[in-house]
């Protein structure tokens, strides 16, 4: 048994609702397929807790996280109904409820984790806000663990597998009102850790250059007057791709209308469904910054691994 919490879903960014929040509904089954190993710093972090701690996984996905440590307790939210039914179905106590605003009292929980969660966020605005969501639920001395994809990357191939954006989104994309800021970096080139799938190789990047237009963005290409972008020099925002094979496809009901709708596409080649999610993936020093512009908080901890940047924050 899991709760719907109401949200302010008229305040999320159009690239968010469609390809963060319709992507993982639609992929949910598969992707928890995928997500079972444990990070070590993550495991780490969790392990290390004073027993009896309550702690909030916010941004829970299917929750690999939840229970961890069994000298604790577990409790998790996330956007994705879907995610949240298989967690539920696994015994944990969870809600569907956006990390922008945790539908729980302040200073609730001994601590808190936000893993690969910031990165789907399309403005600083609303990943500062997530973050001083999770100041505010903790208790003063808790502690707060936050990764992150990162620029700077371990295998410098990824990128060209991905669709390059631009910096800036018209008011119709982002959502009315809202403006992104993507900061510049100079990092070559991105992955994840064991949050990002196996990607086959893309012999070109057509299908997701095509999205790009469709979806009325200006790939990174056509600012260049046709010729090929550099790709990861000066870009931190981009469509992920996840591969749902046809078999998966079937099961998961509603890819004809996702197709339909532009929310996916069939490859053939690769006997799958390719669905595109978004991603901003953060340079050095930039999670530092934005959790430096949180109050009530001091950074404890900070560290590059497997190609995501993390910090682990104290509540004052």
């Amino acid at each position: 048994m899991w709760i719907v919490v109401e949200t302010n879903s008229h305040l999320t960014p159009d690239i968010e609702k469609k390809y963060v929040h319709g992507v993982y509904d639609a992929i949910a089954s598969h992707f928890s397929s995928t997500r079972f190993a444990k990070w070590p710093k993550v495991a780490n972090f969790l392990e290390t807790l004073v027993p009896g701690s309550l702690i909030i996984d916010a941004g829970c996905g299917n929750g690999k996280y939840l229970g961890l440590n069994p000298r604790c307790f577990f409790m998790g939210c996330d956007l994705s109904a879907p995610l949240i039914s298989i967690c539920s179905q696994r015994g944990h106590e969870v809600l569907v409820a956006d990390a922008l605003c945790l539908p729980y009292r302040t200073e609730s929980f001994d601590a808190a984790i936000s893993i690969a969660v910031l990165h789907h966020l399309s403005t600083e605005e609303r990943r500062k806000k997530a973050v001083e969501e999770l100041a505010r639920v903790v208790v003063k001395g808790g502690s707060i663990l936050i990764t992150v994809w990162a620029v700077e990357q371990e295998d410098k191939n990824l990128i060209s597998r991905w669709t390059p954006l631009t910096s800036k989104y018209s008011e119709e994309w982002v959502g009315a009102g809202l403006k992104s800021r993507s900061s510049k970096s100079s990092g070559p080139a991105l992955e994840s850790i064991e949050e990002q799938e196996v990607i086959d190789d893309v012999s070109n990047n057509h299908d997701e250059l095509k999205l790009a237009e469709n979806a009325g963005i200006q790939p990174i290409s056509n600012l260049l007057h046709g010729k090929p972008a550099e790709f990861g020099v000066g870009q931190q925002d981009y469509f992920v791709p996840w591969h749902l094979p046809y078999h998966r496809a079937e099961i998961a009901g509603a890819t004809a209308g996702a197709i339909a709708s532009g929310l996916a596409r069939k490859d053939d080649k690769k006997g799958a469904i390719i669905y595109d999610r978004y991603y901003h993936v953060f340079a050095e020093g930039e999670l530092e910054r934005l959790v430096s512009g949180v109050r009530g908080v001091d950074v404890f901890d900070s560290f590059y691994d497997k190609s995501n940047w993390c910090v682990i924050l104290r509540k004052t």
